[in-house]
C-alpha cells in the first residue's frame, strides 16, 4: 500500500525539482512579465484611438529602426529635447513630435520628429506623463499598441 502513495509523491517531487531548475538555468516562462531588476521591461499599451496622429508617430519612429523602449530618465529630458528638436524649426498650428521621447535615455540627437496637431501630442504627452509618474529614473518601459 505505501508504494502506491510513494509513487505519485515521487513524481511530484521530480516536477517539483524540474521547475526548479528551469527557472534558475533559464528564468521565468517565456512570455511572462516580472517587475524586478535592471532589465526588466515594463509593457505600456498606449490609446492609439484617443492619439492616433502621435501613436502613427511612434510606429512609424520604431519601424523606422527608433527603439520601442523607453528608458526613464528624467534628469536629461531639457537636454535631450535641445537636442533633437535642434535645426528642426517650428510650423505654425504644430508641435513637433519627439520620438523616443526626451525624457527616455534613447531620446536626444538623432530621435525621429514629427508635426502633430497640439491636441493629439499634447494629450499623448500628458497620458504618457501620468502612466509613468510613479516609475523611478532607470525603468524600461516598451511602448505596444492596440
Amino acid at each position: 500500500m505505501k508504494s502506491k502513495k510513494f509513487i505519485p509523491s515521487f513524481i511530484i517531487v521530480l516536477l517539483l525539482l524540474a521547475a526548479a531548475y528551469w527557472f534558475e538555468e533559464k528564468g521565468p516562462l517565456p512570455g511572462s512579465q516580472s517587475t524586478t531588476g535592471d532589465t526588466d521591461v515594463i509593457q505600456l499599451v498606449f490609446p492609439s484611438d484617443r492619439y492616433p496622429e502621435t501613436a502613427r508617430h511612434i510606429q512609424d519612429a520604431i519601424r523606422s529602426g527608433e527603439s520601442s523602449i523607453c528608458t526613464i530618465d528624467r534628469q536629461e529630458a531639457e537636454e535631450n529635447r535641445k537636442e533633437s528638436l535642434k535645426g528642426i524649426p517650428t510650423k505654425k498650428g504644430y508641435d513637433r513630435d519627439e520620438w523616443p521621447m526626451a525624457m527616455c535615455e534613447e531620446g536626444g540627437s538623432g530621435a525621429d520628429i514629427e508635426y502633430i496637431t497640439p491636441k493629439d501630442n499634447r494629450g499623448a504627452g500628458s497620458w504618457v506623463g501620468n502612466q509613468l509618474e510613479e516609475l523611478p529614473d532607470g525603468t524600461r518601459v516598451e511602448f505596444m499598441f492596440k
